[in-house]
């Protein structure tokens, strides 16, 4: 096979396609390695990076490596470059090499060229490795004495492969420090490569005593070479050095602040001001109430818009951590002024309405930290200045549709939004303003708007029914054309229209967005509102779309993605009319409901794909079905007190018994069975969050919302019919001081806390079981359904994708072949795992852990001759590996006394870093076959040949006693 196969092997395989193993795509890659052409040999390197990423375990990437030194070694200077890239981009494989010493010896017998070329790149590819061989002498001597050379490319790739070693090697580091040192004070050192030299000193942190030298070695430097580009190299050094350090970033903000305070060149405050700010986000807590003050105060006294620019955005990273605090409540002693009366009050007071909009952004996101943190008397007043200057900014960008204009509007209303949600007092002005501005808005600028609309609208009910004449206006206005910017401004109209319908559109409403969409004819727009209409609960119209669009799309799977949703929709609609006390029309809408979500969970399992399993869509339907049907049964059960009620003996059977449950008949065994299997419901639920490691905080919120219902009507029925005494909803957890962050939990919390007032009353006043008990049961059930469900982002969209690919060692040569193991021996399982990520990796969660669980059980028991010894043991073992650049392994060791056939089954989970642990999965099993042990098999075939032995004499000698 030629390259362009190894390309597909490397490539994703489509759907139906067969992948092809790791050692297939190696070899066809070597064969290009061994090309007799320079660029089919190019081409074989530069494809291993997609080897890696596709396959990365240890035994493929060390064979790999191992080629790769063959032709480091070999070939020539433009094959050597490019395994030095290709070295370089596969960092995190490197620690997988197993044959270290084998591939450094290949690499390493390059640096005696007499091509100063070809030592460059070996030097450079070894500062690559140095991750891997951070204490080899023959490379730190290599170094060394390349440092002396008189090529400049051997020397500058010297001291990258010097500055490589010395942040990996406490050893290195302290040995070359001094060289370092006299090069850079040498006088016959050139300016230039002092100024290649003079980065390496920020790798000098492995100790005080180092970084104590590095330091004053920087701090002669600062006085002894004043030029610009020598003081700013030095500068930033030294800030470099102090951030590793830790210790001494007091001292380097103080000495920041007096260049920037002191020194007249513009180049050198801008390199203080960026150090000041990679400072501040380093450690915020190091900054007193004095630095501010200096920085302020240049801050004021600055004529430039540029430097006052940096200085805001330090300050700005400063207000949003503990150093604001700090600042107005010191712990000197020293009284602190009122807020009013502070320099940085006065300085981003100034800001707001400075003509330079980049600085009136940073002022106003300083003055809303300030108003938000500051627990002073006088930050009624600063909320309100903070306002006025959000809405001037408002007013002053939202008709320049220029991208700075835009970036400062984004800020100004990310600020008002983060205002409002502390003074919610605020909110129905600064929404009328957005209303009113939102006609003469440019495009791009009412898409900001809307969203801040929406998001102020979930915070707080502000938008009421008055206002959504103008939101129509709008909206029909928008729909007049079909450009990008409309598009976008379309969806965020529409969502800004749900949050102020309250999941009740009027049939004026619907009419409006139906004939406007009509006229987009843009699929992915009306896809995106009816998603939008979901996630606000409103289902009749969002069926409507998904049934205009079923037929628009161009595959068999996103058609029944499409009509899925729409049955889905269908569905949740049916529920939506409920009325209190209703039972007969409740247990209707029920019914249609199930019928609709049945053939949405058909739908749903045709549009997934090997690719697109999903389960998590599955899983969450499948819940939602369950406990509708949990719901309608028991709101039989309550009506089965009037249709069966107790018998006349009941309480005869009650007092022999000694149970009051007795006299109500069979309805308590009914509410045992219903509160079981509310309780299993709510158990699914917590297997579905744990199992949902990638989704965002409002899904998972969502989820939890549904486990607690279930609890809820758990207790409820225990707390009304079966144990009044000793019920207790202590799992609900405390969500009473949690701060709704949606409409729906608005309204779940809501229903939760009158369901459970109501059943406090009524336990307190009523017999054991009467109709009022009965009644709270059915009316729970009703309220809960009577609020709409929300489908969650994560149902729709994933932003975050992790998944685990899992190898165990020994490995069966065939799928269903078992691993033979002695079973007076141990069996040493390798687990080894690879973290993959999607593109944006860590979005909600990272992972600090993945847990290992392995365990065996017996599949084929021994002969009726074998005896199991009472020893032995099942295995169950569990271990967390934490992963290094995404890959981890541990080992197992496991005892199979037992004879037969065992299946290992191997699972992971993962933990994040929060410490909640979330099953990931995958679980991967591997069979092994437990066999005698030849020793042990040969006494007892020897045993067995007495026995046999011993009943076949017995007879003989009975004979013989009568012949005589």
């Amino acid at each position: 096979m030629s390259l362009s196969a190894a390309r597909s092997f490397l490539s994703e395989a489509a759907y139906g396609e067969q992948e092809l193993d790791a050692n297939s795509a190696l070899m066809e890659l070597d064969k290009g390695l061994r090309s007799c052409k320079l660029g089919e040999q190019c081409e074989a390197v530069v494809l291993f990076p997609k080897l890696f990423q596709k396959y990365p375990f240890p035994i493929l990437i060390n064979s790999a490596f191992l080629k790769l030194a063959d032709i480091f070694r070999l070939g020539n200077n433009f094959l050597r470059l490019c395994v030095l890239k290709v070295t370089q981009l596969s960092e995190k494989h490197l620690e997988k090499i197993l044959n270290v010493d084998e591939f450094v010896k290949r690499v390493f017998s390059v640096i005696h060229s007499n091509d100063p070329v070809a030592r460059a790149i070996t030097l450079r590819m070894l500062g690559s490795l140095a991750s891997i061989i951070p204490e080899r002498k023959n490379a730190h001597h290599s170094i060394r004495q390349s440092l002396d050379s008189h090529d400049n490319v051997e020397v500058e790739a010297a001291i990258f492969a010097a500055a490589s070693f010395s942040s990996h090697s406490k050893d290195f580091a302290a040995g070359i420090c001094n060289k370092i040192s006299e090069m850079i004070q040498g006088l016959d050192t050139p300016v230039e490569l002092k100024l290649k030299l003079i980065p390496m000193l920020q790798h000098m942190h492995h100790d005080a005593g180092l970084a104590s030298c590095s330091r004053e070695l920087l701090q002669e430097l600062v006085s002894s070479y004043p030029s610009t580009a020598m003081l700013i190299v030095t500068l930033h050094t030294f800030t470099q050095l102090a951030t590793s350090s830790l210790v001494d970033i007091p001292e380097q903000i103080h000495l920041l602040l007096q260049y920037l305070k002191e020194d007249p060149r513009r180049a050198v405050k801008r390199l203080a001001i960026q150090d000041l700010k990679l400072l501040a986000k380093k450690a915020p807590h190091l900054w007193t109430r004095k630095n501010i003050q200096v920085l302020c105060e240049c801050a004021l006294n600055t004529p430039y818009n540029s430097l006052k620019l940096g200085m805001l955005s330090v300050l700005s990273t400063l207000s949003g951590t503990i150093a604001i605090k700090q600042y107005f409540n010191p712990n000197t002693g020293e009284s602190s002024p009122a807020p009013r009366q502070t320099d940085l009050v006065k300085l981003a007071q100034e800001c707001c309405y400075h003509s330079n909009l980049a600085v009136a952004a940073h002022g106003i996101i300083v003055l809303t930290s300030i108003a938000v943190s500051c627990p002073e008397k006088e930050v009624i007043q600063l909320e309100q200045e903070t306002v006025m200057g959000v809405e001037s900014l408002i007013f002053l960008c939202s008709q320049d549709d220029s991208q700075n204009a835009q970036d400062t509007l984004k800020t100004a209303l990310t600020s008002l939004v983060k205002m409002l949600k502390s003074c919610p007092h605020q909110s129905k002005s600064s929404v009328e303003l957005l209303l009113g501005q939102l006609h003469c808005a440019c495009d791009s600028a009412r898409v900001l708007m809307c969203q801040a609309l929406a998001a102020i609208a979930t915070q707080q009910p502000v938008l009421g029914e008055g206002m959504l004449g103008n939101l129509l206006d709008l909206f029909s206005v928008a729909s007049h054309r079909t450009s990008e910017k409309q598009q976008e401004l379309l969806v965020s109209l529409a969502t800004v229209l749900f949050v102020a319908s309250q999941a009740s559109l009027s049939a004026e409403v619907k009419t409006v967005i139906r004939q406007q969409l009509e006229n987009v004819a843009n699929g992915w727009t009306v896809y995106r509102i009816a998603r939008q209409a979901s996630r606000m609960g409103c289902h009749d119209f969002s069926r409507e779309l998904y049934q205009s669009l079923r037929t628009r799309v161009a595959s068999e799977h996103f058609y029944f993605w499409l009509n899925s949703l729409m049955e889905f929709s269908q569905a949740e609609h049916c529920l939506s009319g409920l009325s209190d006390g209703d039972y007969s029309a409740a247990m209707t809408a029920i019914s249609e409901a199930l019928k609709s979500h049945q053939k949405g969970i058909a739908s749903l399992t045709a549009a997934s794909t090997p690719l697109s399993p999903l389960t998590f869509q599955c899983d969450f339907v499948k819940l939602r079905i369950d406990t509708l049907q949990a719901l309608s049964q028991l709101i039989c059960t309550c009506n089965s007190l009037k249709t069966s009620p107790p018998p006349a003996i009941a309480t005869t059977i009650a007092l022999s018994s000694g149970s009051e449950l007795q006299r109500c008949g069979r309805i308590s065994a009914q509410m045992k069975l219903s509160m079981d299997e509310f309780r299993g419901l709510a158990a699914r639920y917590a297997d579905l969050y744990q199992s949902s490691f990638d989704a965002d905080h409002a899904t998972l919120r969502n989820v939890e919302l549904q486990q607690q219902s279930c609890l809820l009507v758990s207790y409820v029925i225990e707390a009304l019919i079966l144990d009044p005494h000793t019920a207790s909803f202590q799992e609900f957890g405390t969500h009473g001081s949690v701060l709704a962050e949606s409409e729906y939990e608005l309204k779940m919390l809501a229903v939760f806390n009158r369901v459970l007032e109501e059943v406090e009353n009524l336990s307190r006043k009523h017999p054991p079981v009467s109709y009022q008990h009965t009644g709270c049961i059915c009316g729970a059930v009703i309220a809960l359904l009577k609020v709409p469900l929300s489908f969650q982002r994560y149902f729709f969209q994933k932003l975050q994708s992790t998944s685990i690919k899992l190898a165990l060692s020994p490995s069966p040569r065939t799928a269903n072949e078992p691993i033979p193991v002695q079973n007076n021996q141990q069996l040493t399982l390798k687990v080894e795992g690879v973290v993959q990520h999607g593109s944006s990796p860590g979005l909600f969660r990272k992972i600090q852990a993945v847990c290992l669980k392995v365990s065996s059980t017996l599949q084929t028991k021994p002969g009726p001759d074998f005896k199991i010894p009472l020893d032995s043991k099942t295995n169950e073992i569990e271990q967390k590996v934490e992963p290094h650049n995404d890959y981890f392994s541990t080992q197992f060791l496991l005892n199979f006394s037992v004879l037969g056939t065992h299946v290992v089954s191997v699972e992971a989970s993962v933990v994040d870093t929060s410490g909640v642990e979330w099953k990931t999965g995958p679980k991967t099993t591997v069979s092994v076959k437990s066999l005698e042990d030849p020793y042990s098999q040969q006494l007892r075939h020897q045993s067995q040949q007495q026995q046999q032995t011993g009943t076949q004499s017995g007879p003989q000698r009975n004979i013989l006693a009568r012949i005589q």
